[in-house]
């Protein structure tokens, strides 16, 4: 066996490849801890002006493999693959990869709607999806919504970008809109009344816009009385209760009934004769 023929041949191949490879190491080493670098400096920058959380990790894990895509196709490149031709069959791949998850890609898809338009961001109450509650996390694939009940409701991003969107934590300040139905004897005057002094001895509604109450309607068994005052929009739910509560038992004291729908039954009696 002529062993410096193979010597030779091993000494040919790492004179023409240790360097390539050797380049190669060196510009996937060097390439990484710069976009690692790059990336917490992109992270900075957002987190100093204020950006949404979901917008700064979305955007750091984007930067992150965009500029890693990079550094691995220069390290190729060095070593003297085609990054042509392996470029062609990474979007062949990419191609087949997309056609079975177009589903989780859509929700993607939804998920830049939402952190680009900010139709709620985290800790806003909100319906969309079929689900009510406050949105907890906000991710590339789902939106995560917990209701008053404490239940965890996990609601895909497309899901809610395909349907209606109530925000109801958008505005500083909510309207509560009640309606009252009193009897057709009872005192009309005094129940609008109450129902203001009602309104009025509650601190938590705003002076402005000012309280209104009206008669909304005159219907088969009540006079539907209309209430609308306004409150800031954390005190929402507590004020709309309690103001329910209190319309009861002030109209019970003072002899305001609440009719219940009813039908008279007049019988006539025919003479046979």
């Amino acid at each position: 066996m002529d062993i410096s023929k193979y010597t030779d041949m091993a000494i040919v191949y790492a004179s023409e490849y240790g360097l390539k490879i050797i380049s190669a190491i060196l510009i996937f080493m060097i390439g990484k801890w710069a976009v690692n670098k790059l990336t917490a400096l992109v992270k900075k920058l957002m987190l100093n002006a204020n950006v949404d959380k979901t917008l700064v990790e979305f955007s750091e894990s984007l930067v992150y493999f965009a500029l890693l895509m990079m550094v691995v196709l220069a390290s190729l490149n060095a070593l003297g693959v085609n990054t042509t031709s392996f470029i062609a069959v990474l979007g062949a791949a990419s191609l087949a990869v997309g056609l079975a998850l177009q589903g989780s890609f859509s929700n993607i898809g939804a998920a830049v709607l939402i952190i680009i338009f900010r139709p709620f961001k985290v800790g806003d109450f909100i319906n969309a999806g079929g689900a009510t509650g406050t949105v907890d996390d906000i991710n590339l694939f789902s939106t995560i919504i917990s209701p008053v009940d404490n239940r965890t409701i996990i609601v895909p991003n497309s899901s809610i970008i395909s349907g209606n969107i109530t925000n109801f934590s958008n505005k500083p300040q909510r309207r509560i809109d009640l309606t009252f139905g009193i009897g057709y004897d009872d005192d009309l005057k005094l129940a609008k009344q109450t129902l203001m002094e009602i309104i009025e001895s509650d601190d938590r509604i705003l002076k402005d816009p000012a309280p209104f109450v009206a008669v909304g309607e005159l219907g088969d068994s009540s006079v539907n009385l209309l209430t609308r005052s306004w409150v800031e929009s954390a005190d929402y739910w507590d004020v709309h209760f309690e103001l329910i509560e209190k319309v009861k038992l002030t109209f019970d004291e003072k002899g305001i009934s609440f009719p219940y729908p009813q039908m008279d039954v007049h019988m006539t009696k025919e003479n046979n004769d």
